[in-house]
């Protein structure tokens, strides 16, 4: 079966990762299922640039770097995330954010 080579196929694609993504930061009760809620959201993002990029841009290269872009602002997330839970965890004992109430600014 082939995909089709339509816009509206990739956003479609990307408003279901979209979907997926705020479902589940809303959902989710574990802070790392949070974090990958919340990188279905910015591979939604990234999609939807490179489709545009490919379909409407006169400029290949545009695209590509915000997609680039996004993917490094997603690893640098994902590694300042990772050790933000390490380190709540390890003070209180738990990765549940309802469970975290006591934490002040």
């Amino acid at each position: 079966m082939m995909i089709s080579s339509n816009l509206n196929t990739y956003l479609i694609i990307a408003a279901v990762l979209l979907v997926i993504g705020l479902y589940g930061m809303v959902q989710h009760r574990s802070l790392i299922g949070i974090l990958i809620s919340s990188e279905f959201i910015l591979n939604g993002a990234a999609l939807n640039f490179m489709a545009f990029n490919h379909f409407v841009a006169p400029n290949p290269a545009v695209g590509q770097i915000y997609a680039l872009f996004i993917m490094g602002i997603a690893a640098a997330e994902a590694a300042i995330a990772i050790s933000m839970i390490i380190a709540v965890y390890r003070k209180y004992q738990s990765e549940d954010p309802e469970e975290l109430q006591d934490m002040k600014m």
